[in-house]
Formats: C-alpha cells, sequence, structure tokens
C-alpha cells in the first residue's frame, strides 16, 4: 500500500482556464508554487472548487499528470473521484493510481440519494479497486447523502480508507469521530469558517479553501493552533473569517477566485455555466477582500513556509 502522512494543509485548488476554455496550465503553476512557499502538505484536484463537474476525463488526467510532474514528490497529490456510476468510480480509481496519484478523495455517488448500504458498497468497491489511501467526504450539507458513524464503521474494515474530509457543519463530530475510532481515521476539517475550532477539537488536517488565495495565513493558523499557540491562532482567524465564509457560498468558486486575483496568484476565469461575478455582488465580494487586505496581519515568524516547524 502506498503510505504518506495524513496531516496538515490540503488545498483544495482551483482549476485554472483560458480565455479559450482550456486548460491554463501557466497560471496553475503560480498558484501552486505559491501553495508549496507557504509550506502547505499535500493538493487535492478536482473537488468541487476545481470545478470537476465541468472537467472532462482527458481534462482530469492532464491536470494530475501535469501536478505530480511539477510537485515532484515535494507533498502528495490527491484526486478527488465524484461520479454517479461505481463502474466509472472504480475505473477512475485504477487510472489514477496508473498516472502516479499519491491517494484519493471520495464523494458518495452523484446525483443519485443513495441508501445508507448504497453509499457503503459504492465506498467498498472503490477501495477494493486500488491500493491507493482515500480520504472519505462526507459533506451533507451540498451533497444530501450523511455518512453515518455506523457506516464509517463498516468502512473501518479497508485498510486504505484511511482519512475523513469532515464538512457535516457540526464541529461536534470531531469528537464523535474520535471518541468512536481513536485515531483509525486521520479527520480533515473541510469547512473553512469552522476550520480552527475543528482543529483545536482534534481534527488533524485541513483541506481548504481560501488557501488558495491565502496560502500563508492558512498554515499560519494550522501550524500555530497545533504548536498549543491558540492566541495568536485566534486573532488570525478573527481578522480571516470574513474572507474564510466566502467558502460556504454557492459561487464559492468565483469568489475565491476573485480572491486568488487580489492576491495575484490567479485568474477569475470559470467555466460555463458559472460566470464571472458582476454588479453589485461582485462590488460586495471585492469589499470582503479589499477590506481584508487593507489590515493583513504580520504573520508569526517561523508559522508559514517550507521549513520551519512552529513550536509552543
Amino acid at each position: 500500500m502506498i503510505k504518506f502522512e495524513w496531516k496538515g494543509v490540503f488545498p483544495a485548488v482551483t482549476t485554472k482556464f483560458t480565455d479559450n476554455d482550456e486548460l491554463d496550465f501557466d497560471a496553475f503553476d503560480i498558484n501552486i508554487q505559491a501553495q508549496l512557499d507557504a509550506g502547505v502538505d499535500g493538493f487535492i484536484l478536482g473537488g468541487s472548487l476545481g470545478e470537476a463537474s465541468t472537467l472532462t476525463e482527458d481534462e482530469k488526467f492532464a491536470l494530475l499528470k501535469h501536478t505530480l510532474k511539477f510537485v515532484d514528490g515535494q507533498v502528495p497529490v490527491i484526486l478527488n473521484i465524484a461520479e454517479q456510476s461505481t463502474k466509472n468510480a472504480v475505473y477512475i480509481a485504477k487510472k489514477a493510481y496508473e498516472c502516479g496519484a499519491d491517494g484519493l478523495m471520495l464523494l458518495p455517488p452523484m446525483r443519485y440519494k443513495a441508501s445508507d448500504d448504497e453509499t457503503v458498497a459504492y465506498f467498498v468497491a472503490i477501495a477494493e479497486s486500488t491500493p491507493l489511501p482515500i480520504m472519505i467526504y462526507n459533506n451533507p450539507v451540498d451533497y444530501k447523502i450523511d455518512i453515518t458513524l455506523d457506516m464509517f464503521e463498516q468502512l473501518s474494515l479497508y485498510d486504505n480508507i484511511q482519512a475523513i474530509k469532515e464538512s457535516t457543519r457540526d464541529v461536534i463530530n470531531i469528537t464523535r469521530l474520535i471518541n468512536r475510532f481513536g485515531d483509525r481515521f486521520k479527520i480533515f476539517t473541510g469547512v473553512d469558517p469552522l476550520a480552527a475550532e475543528s482543529l483545536m477539537m482534534g481534527a488533524i488536517g485541513w483541506v481548504a479553501g481560501l488557501v488558495d488565495a491565502f496560502p500563508k495565513e492558512t498554515v499560519a493558523i494550522y501550524r500555530l493552533i497545533k504548536a498549543g499557540r491558540y492566541t495568536e491562532a485566534i486573532a488570525i482567524n478573527r481578522w480571516f473569517l470574513p474572507l474564510l465564509e466566502l467558502d460556504i457560498h454557492p459561487k464559492l468558486v468565483q469568489y475565491i477566485k476573485l480572491a486568488e486575483v487580489a492576491t495575484k496568484i490567479g485568474t477569475e476565469t470559470v467555466r460555463a455555466p458559472r460566470l464571472p461575478l458582476t454588479g453589485t455582488e461582485r462590488e460586495q465580494v471585492l469589499n470582503i477582500i479589499h477590506s481584508a487586505l487593507a489590515i493583513r496581519p504580520e504573520l508569526p515568524e517561523g508559522s508559514w513556509g517550507k521549513l520551519n516547524e512552529v513550536t509552543a
């Protein structure tokens, strides 16, 4: 089985497009390099923020291969699977392994609201088809299927199902999972505005969104909390919160891409049916971003970067 450490900040990266609606690898590389420089611990491709539902199969694997080459083993590269059929999900898992992916993140079946037994069977079929380490993404708010503790009990029998992206928006669930399973699953918080609280309650990682525009601040909050330097982390988080709340809106892709433009590490181009922001909505989001940039805090020395470790 392929091994790496499920721990730290894993950006759910945005996919960059040219004005001709093709993959923009040049813009993508600028953002990925900024994330590496800030000290992130892994990348997740093809998630909701990555506009996965609009990507062709060829584009997903082109993006995976390009990222693996660019990152060159510095951190793990995870491919998200969000498919309608078990057959196609298994195919994607096998091909991701052949391409060199370090792991997978799995959403429940798309479109069809599968029962508990069907959802578990879907995950098990994928797990049995690949040696890759797997993170299960539990987001009943957006995807309408709740992966319960009893379902995770069944999934715990499969060694390569190793991590959980906890996005129920119920911070108490962190404690429920730890009480039930101990350290069997590595728990990542997946909701930006609740990340600090979730990390303090025992989440070991953060699948982050606003990290795409603010990588240093995201890494700093994570490292400071894990070092027990809560006062410093809370101060940064309070500044960050209006930005973090952009992550829980249906137009999170447009919002976060606009923030990437403001911090000069991204582009605003999205793929239809998404459209760039206009009018009052655009002004409101820009006001949040520019207000935050005007008072952007100084970060504690050593709280971000490739080689730095924060100590208490």
